[in-house]
């Protein structure tokens, strides 16, 4: 067996390249944590983990509840859970592992983020079946997703605070901003199938418009951040980098040309999250602390 390909093809399967989507915010989180609880390294690596091992689990079972769906539809009748490159029955064992994997970290994490690992996994996995009742999918993605720097803050200090919730805001609002632009790119395919989606139910226009507000809250959610935990003007700058680049990716889409929503979501998404993790680093760097 290649195991090179078989990492490879699981690698495709749960998109693996978008984990940068989310994971700069949580190291973020990690970051102004350390501020008031010093991280170890072993630490991070377990919180790193755990990352990946949540995502890979909600993504893998995304793809087992979507299978039907997805080999009807022609932009995603090539995943391996359709080609049957990846079985039912492997698939089924990959969400296993990743699920059991996900638990064992947070408890190698502390107490808490081992009794909130049981919810928050239901909760991930749960938003597979959002989209077959609520055309407001997108924001339960987000919701999920958004948990992330919560996590991540926890796993740090052991303990909640609403300090970090304005950039959970920023995360949740961010990723269900740009999945309601992905999702435009399946309207019609939605419509014949019955998916709830806000492009197929309300229309790309009133889509694209929801879509703006949401990264428009994103937006001020990470100038409340920056005042919360008394960032620079490093930090600021990024921000102010970040809110030009949510123009532009708004700016590449339209409802006449949606040609460009796979570099709006991926390659200008992908700035933002490094772009992020970046101001803050130095930030806290330039600051000493």
């Amino acid at each position: 067996m290649n195991w090179l390909k078989v990492i490879y093809t699981y690698g495709r399967l749960i998109k693996f390249s978008h984990t940068i989507f989310a994971l700069p915010f949580a190291l973020s989180s990690v970051i102004l944590a350390h501020r008031q609880v010093p991280v170890t390294k072993g630490k991070l690596l377990w919180i790193i983990l755990a990352m990946i091992s949540a995502r890979s689990a909600a993504m893998g079972f995304n793809r087992w509840a979507d299978r039907v769906y997805d080999r009807m539809n022609p932009r995603t009748s090539g995943r391996p859970s359709v080609t049957g490159e990846i079985s039912a029955k492997a698939l089924i064992t990959f969400i296993a592992i990743s699920g059991i994997a996900f638990v064992l970290s947070a408890r190698m994490i502390n107490p808490l983020c081992f009794y909130l690992a049981f919810p928050v996994l239901v909760f991930l996995l749960s938003y597979s079946y959002a989209k077959r009742f609520t055309r407001w999918c997108h924001l339960w993605l987000g919701c999920a997703i958004g948990l992330a720097p919560m996590g991540a803050w926890i796993a740090v200090t052991g303990d909640f605070s609403w300090k970090i919730v304005p950039l959970s805001i920023a995360l949740m609002t961010y990723i269900a901003g740009f999945d309601i632009l992905y999702a435009c790119m399946d309207v019609e395919f939605d419509r014949r199938t019955g998916i709830f989606s806000l492009p197929a139910t309300s229309g790309v226009d009133k889509a694209l418009w929801i879509s703006s507000l949401l990264h428009t809250v994103t937006f001020g959610a990470l100038l409340v951040t920056g005042a919360l935990f008394s960032l620079g003007f490093t930090y600021y700058a990024g921000v102010a980098f970040i809110g030009c680049l949510l123009i532009v990716e708004h700016r590449l889409v339209s409802p006449s040309d949606l040609s460009r929503v796979p570099v709006a979501f991926f390659h200008v998404n992908s700035v933002i999250s490094v772009s992020l993790l970046l101001s803050i680093l130095i930030d806290r760097v330039v600051s000493g602390s």
